[in-house]
């Protein structure tokens, strides 16, 4: 089967794109990283890409007159590298629905909740001031509305009596890594299709 090719964009340090760039590299995933986009200049992820011989991208948004401009750049910009998947792997930026629509469930990302409860920011806080029992994190492909696209797979951790934001959060960032790391081999394997909205596990 032929290798995926694998852009990943990132924010900050990179904890999940590593991950991603160990399970490529250990055979775990059936593909290959093939650039870097990162929105923050000097964030650390860029020296990691660097370090595996990966081209990075830079497009800073601030540099742009408007996010239109920004995500046209970038589009330009990983447009001869063919990618066949997306990783958001701690990218800090929304994306619209005309970037979205370039790449049709060809965008994965990764949230610290089981959706679709607790979108959007702070979720380990919003679970913890919703008394729920249960948190985790969940992998899914993107849409235009935040954190709503179809679910490839959740990891679920307990909530414990004296948590606090940080401690759940930290809980649920050992189970993130597997997590996203299983959706992209999946996706990477031609073992996910889409049955009405929802991601089921093609195995045939």
């Amino acid at each position: 089967m032929t290798k995926k090719r694998i852009v990943i964009f990132a924010s900050g340090r990179g904890s999940n794109a590593d991950a991603i760039h160990e399970a490529v590299i250990s055979g775990c995933i059936n593909g290959e990283i093939v650039a870097l986009v990162c929105d923050i200049p000097g964030a650390s992820v860029m020296d990691k890409a660097k370090s595996w011989g990966v081209p990075v991208i830079l497009a800073a948004r601030r540099e742009f007159p408007s996010k239109d401009a920004f995500e046209q750049y970038i589009i330009d910009q990983i447009e001869p590298f063919h990618a066949d998947l997306i990783c958001l792997a701690g990218f800090m930026r929304l994306l619209s629905s005309d970037f979205i629509s370039h790449y049709t469930y060809r965008i994965i990302n990764i949230h610290p909740a089981l959706l679709p409860s607790f979108r959007g920011l702070h979720a380990q806080g919003q679970a913890l001031a919703a008394g729920v029992k249960i948190a985790g994190c969940t992998v899914h492909f993107v849409v235009p509305d935040m954190d709503a696209g179809p679910i490839i797979l959740q990891s679920a951790v307990p909530v414990l009596d004296d948590d606090t934001e940080e401690t759940l959060s930290a809980r649920i960032l050992t189970k993130e890594h597997p997590a996203f790391v299983k959706a992209v081999s999946l996706f990477c394997d031609d073992k996910l299709r889409m049955d009405a909205g929802i991601v089921k596990r093609n195995d045939n």
